[in-house]
Order: structure tokens, then C-alpha cells, then sequence
């Protein structure tokens, strides 16, 4: 069932691809503010995760860092986004060395506007965002687009990078 749920889900969300990506400003785990239009002329991943130090997040962050220069390889920055606050984020980068740029949706816009968002999350945790990869290209169009139910799935990041090299 939980496959057939995501291979729903993601057919909805095909509607999006083709779309101008919503511009998002964030700040990083820097405590920076970060625009999607920094990045002008790059392709982007955005990586939405739930939280922080949790097992799946880290697994997926961890292959991201450890797989990075084909991301560079790609003309590709990678972001990653989550609720936490820069705080937060700031900690996890740094104990796991992590080598993208990690953002605060503490209020939820980004996850909102990328409909990358749990009403309801474990421990009844409201507002935490869903694990999800979007590619967008150098012209701010959506290229690929995978939002996931389940917590316990990584997106296909194999997906993700024949999506860059298509863009090449």
C-alpha cells in the first residue's frame, strides 16, 4: 500500500513540473538570509526533511554530503530544508559535517508554498515538514518534483541527479 500511495502522490504532484518554482527566502544555519534568486543561473535541489537528528534525515543528508561532487559535478547547489530553527540546524551541520546549505522554514512558508507539509506529524507535532526533493533549473522552472507521506522513505535521489543530467 505504502507504494501505491507514493506512486499516487507523485503523479499529483507531476503537475507542478513546468511550473515557475515559488521564491522562498530563508535563513541558513549561518543565519543568513538565503533567496532561491542567490542562486541565478545554477540548477537547485531542494531537499525538504522533517526534523533534525532524526535517524532517516541524517541517513539522507549524510549520502547527500558523501555524494556531493556529483551535485557540483551537475551545476547543482543542494539545499536543505526543515522547520528547525538556524540553532538547530547550525548543531546538525557541524556534528555531521555536512557540506550544503541547510535552511529554517521555522514559519513554515516554504514547506507551505512547495505543499511539502504534515497537518499532523508523529507525537502530534503540527506543521513539520514532509521529506521531499525538488530539481529546478537555471531558468527557476520545476524540473522534477517528489513529496513522500511516508517519513521512513528517502526521495530517489538517483531521480534526482538523471534529472540534472538531463539539464546539462
Amino acid at each position: 500500500m505504502d507504494g501505491e500511495k507514493r506512486l499516487t502522490l507523485h503523479k499529483k504532484i507531476m503537475t507542478q513540473i513546468g511550473i515557475i518554482a515559488p521564491e522562498i527566502s530563508l535563513y541558513s544555519s549561518e543565519n543568513k538570509e538565503v533567496s532561491l534568486k542567490d542562486y541565478a543561473g545554477k540548477n537547485i535541489v531542494l531537499l525538504f526533511f522533517p526534523l533534525a537528528f532524526t535517524s532517516v534525515c541524517t541517513a539522507e543528508l549524510c549520502g547527500v554530503r558523501d555524494d556531493i561532487a556529483a551535485y557540483d559535478a551537475l551545476n547543482a547547489v543542494v539545499l536543505g530544508i526543515s522547520v528547525d530553527s538556524p540553532m538547530v540546524l547550525a548543531k546538525f551541520k557541524s556534528e555531521l559535517n555536512l557540506n550544503m546549505t541547510l535552511l529554517s522554514d521555522f514559519n513554515k512558508e516554504a514547506s507551505t508554498a512547495y505543499n511539502s507539509i504534515y497537518d499532523n506529524f508523529v507525537m502530534n507535532m503540527k506543521g513539520v515538514s514532509k521529506r521531499a526533493a525538488f530539481v529546478i533549473d537555471n531558468n527557476g522552472i520545476i524540473k522534477y518534483a517528489e513529496i513522500l507521506e511516508n517519513a521512513g522513505e528517502i526521495p530517489n535521489l538517483e531521480a534526482v541527479k538523471e534529472t540534472l543530467k538531463n539539464l546539462k
